[in-house]
């Protein structure tokens, strides 16, 4: 199995970055190639045509590809609706990543058509992919009945509405879900009202193992939520909280909650939450008494000395 990587943003030397008729003659190439599993184009110059050929070798019964890496290319909403119908019969691809590409909302809404059909995918990144309120619930929705996904990114999206209602269908999916272990929600903008949602269906939740709510706009309100949760959850291993505004009494929930006999978390970052030294101190201290805690990230904060002495 060969991963051909052929990033254009190579930084120890000059490359030239792949066009569309660079992609049509690779992908003639990988037609009947049963030894390249992965192929990865990030920050290339691909673009709905270069997308429309590879579409085509993922509909071929003879492609071997198991990941395709198209991170921040100018793939737009045409490409990612030829890749969604492609995708609807393709039975190999594990992985696709599309972070970084301005699909938009319709784009989106094809690839969560795409879901309800395909089930063999197992992981997908779509963050900062210009994601509407529409499409970030559609995913949410279709997660509910899809039991093959494992990973999901669709951080950064566009989101212009203060309502959160996003958090209440994801929070429904959650509550369902029993295959999901990695879910990606940074800078969707969520508040304590947000995160009070997410809590309620993560609750019920026992497969995530993996949450990421960093740079968001979560408070202490909404820590003490996830604190609850953190308490009962026997699952989720590494949450991420960084650019938050958890400050010192969100680092003393989280604290009694690591200390928990029946929390347990392995990982945990904080970093730059205006978090002082008592708050520090008490993270610190939570660290020795908990059996899984093995990692906390905390800078960004005020390292002060007690808290560097201990």
């Amino acid at each position: 199995n060969v991963a051909l990587k052929l990033t254009g943003n190579n930084q120890l030397r000059r490359v030239q970055r792949l066009d569309d008729k660079d992609v049509l003659a690779l992908s003639k190439c990988l037609i009947n190639n049963k030894c390249v599993t992965g192929l990865d184009v990030r920050y290339n110059n691909i673009t709905d045509e270069g997308v429309g050929h590879l579409a085509h070798l993922l509909q071929e019964a003879s492609s071997a590809l198991l990941s395709l890496d198209l991170m921040f290319n100018d793939i737009q909403t045409d490409g990612a609706e030829v890749l969604a119908k492609s995708l609807q019969r393709n039975s190999t691809l594990l992985s696709l990543r599309l972070s970084g590409n301005k699909i938009k909302n319709r784009g989106a809404m094809h690839l969560a058509s795409m879901l309800q059909v395909n089930n063999t995918l197992k992981e997908m990144e779509l963050a900062d992919c210009d994601l509407a309120t529409q499409s970030v619930i559609a995913f949410a929705i279709v997660l509910k009945s899809n039991k093959t996904l494992r990973s999901v990114n669709i951080s950064r999206p566009l989101l212009f509405s203060h309502q959160e209602e996003w958090a209440v269908h994801f929070s429904e999916m959650l509550a369902v879900n029993s295959s999901l272990v990695e879910l990606h929600l940074g800078k969707m903008g969520m508040t304590d009202t947000g995160m009070e949602r997410l809590t309620e269906g993560l609750r019920l939740n026992r497969s995530l193992r993996y949450l990421d709510l960093r740079c968001n706009r979560v408070t202490r309100d909404g820590v003490r939520q996830l604190a609850k949760v953190l308490k009962q959850n026997p699952t989720l291993e590494i949450i991420d909280l960084s650019s938050n505004r958890i400050e010192d009494d969100g680092a003393a929930y989280l604290s009694e909650a690591v200390a928990w006999p029946g929390c347990a978390l392995r990982e945990l970052s904080v970093t730059s939450n205006n978090i002082k030294t008592q708050g520090l101190l008490a993270l610190a201290q939570a660290m020795t008494e908990s059996t899984t805690l093995n990692h906390i990230y905390i800078w960004g904060n005020h390292l002060e000395e007690p808290v560097c002495q201990v």
